[in-house]
C-alpha cells in the first residue's frame, strides 16, 4: 500500500507513554496533536462469525488509531445499504451483544487502540445499561456510539451509569443540528464529538458538495471543546483529506465493510485496498 497511508501505531509511534487511569479514547486525542486520526467500523458477525478479534488485530497491524464495532441489529435506521445488509448477515450468522463481549474479552490484552461500539438502543437496554456497561470496562470497551439515544435519556439514565465505568458514550451532530443543540452535546460529553457529514444514512460519496464544506466550517468556528471526527461518506483521497482539514480525524464505514466482504473476511487484504482507494 501507498507509503502515504502506512500510518503510525496508536500514540502516533513517537514513543509516547499512555497516561495511567485516562479513558484511551481521550489518550489517543491527546496524543495525536500533530498528526490525523483514522478509525474505521465493521459489522460484527460478518462475513464471519468468528472473525471480530483478527479483524480487530489486523487493523492495529496496519496502523488504524480507533475502532467501531458494529452491533448487528433488525432495523438500524441510520446505516445505508452496505452496512445494513453486513448487520443482516452477522445476525444470521448468529452474533449476539454477549456473543461479542466474549470475543473482545478474548482479545483484550492484545489490543492498546481504543475500542467503541456502535449499536442501536434496543440492544443495549434488552442487555441492561448497567450491565453493558459494565461489560464494556471488562472486554476493553473504551466508548460506544447509540444514533437513536435520546438526548434526554443520555443525560438522565445513560450518563450517570457510563461515567461511573469511565465510558465514553459519543453523540452524533449533522447539519441540520441547531448551535444550542451541539453546543449542549459539547459541555455534556466527553471524548469527541461525531460529525456526521451529511443528514442521509452511511454510505460512500465522490466528493463533499459546498454545502457540506460550510457545515465543515460553520462547526469548525463554534471552537468546540471536544474534537470532533468526521465520518459517513468517506471512501477515497478527496473525501478523506476534506474531513481530516475540518476535524481531528475521519471515521470510514460503509467503505470497508464493503472492502472487508469483497475479500471474504480477509482484513489484511482489505485494509490494503482500503488504503490503495484512499490514495486516488
Amino acid at each position: 500500500m501507498p507509503l502515504a497511508f502506512r500510518l503510525p501505531p496508536y500514540g502516533g509511534g513517537r514513543g509516547e507513554r499512555p497516561i495511567l487511569n485516562m479513558n484511551k479514547i481521550n489518550q489517543l486525542f491527546a496524543s495525536a496533536k500533530d498528526r490525523k486520526i483514522l478509525s474505521l467500523y465493521f459489522c460484527a458477525g460478518c462475513p464471519t462469525l468468528e472473525g471480530t478479534g483478527d479483524v480487530i488485530k489486523s487493523m492495529e497491524r496496519h496502523g488504524i488509531d480507533m475502532v467501531e464495532v458494529g452491533i448487528p441489529f433488525s432495523d438500524p435506521m441510520a446505516d445505508g445499504p452496505v452496512i445494513q445488509d453486513a448487520a443482516t448477515k452477522a445476525l444470521r450468522n448468529g452474533m449476539s451483544l454477549r456473543l461479542l463481549f466474549s470475543q473482545l474479552k478474548a482479545i483484550k490484552d492484545e489490543v492498546k487502540m481504543p475500542l467503541v461500539l456502535m449499536g442501536y438502543l434496543n440492544v443495549v437496554l434488552q442487555y441492561g445499561i448497567e450491565e453493558f456497561c459494565k461489560s464494556c470496562v471488562e472486554c476493553g470497551v473504551s466508548g460506544a456510539i447509540i444514533p437513536d439515544l435520546p438526548f434526554k435519556d443520555y443525560m438522565e439514565q445513560v450518563k450517570p451509569v457510563a461515567d461511573k465505568y469511565d465510558i465514553r458514550i459519543i453523540m452524533l451532530i449533522t447539519p441540520e443540528t441547531s448551535e444550542e443543540r451541539i453546543r449542549f452535546i459539547d459541555e455534556h460529553t466527553d471524548g469527541f464529538v461525531y460529525m456526521v457529514s451529511s443528514a442521509s444514512t452511511t454510505g460512500a460519496q465522490k466528493s463533499f458538495d459546498e454545502a457540506k464544506q460550510e457545515y465543515f466550517q460553520r462547526i469548525n468556528s463554534m471552537n468546540l471543546r471536544n474534537p470532533r471526527m468526521i465520518g459517513f461518506g468517506i471512501s477515497n483521497k478527496q473525501t478523506l483529506e476534506s474531513s481530516q482539514a475540518n476535524a481531528a480525524g475521519a471515521i470510514i464505514g460503509s467503505k470497508f465493510v464493503q472492502l472487508l466482504e469483497q475479500a471474504n473476511g480477509d482484513a489484511d487484504k482489505a485494509l490494503d485496498n482500503l488504503f490503495e482507494a484512499l490514495s486516488k
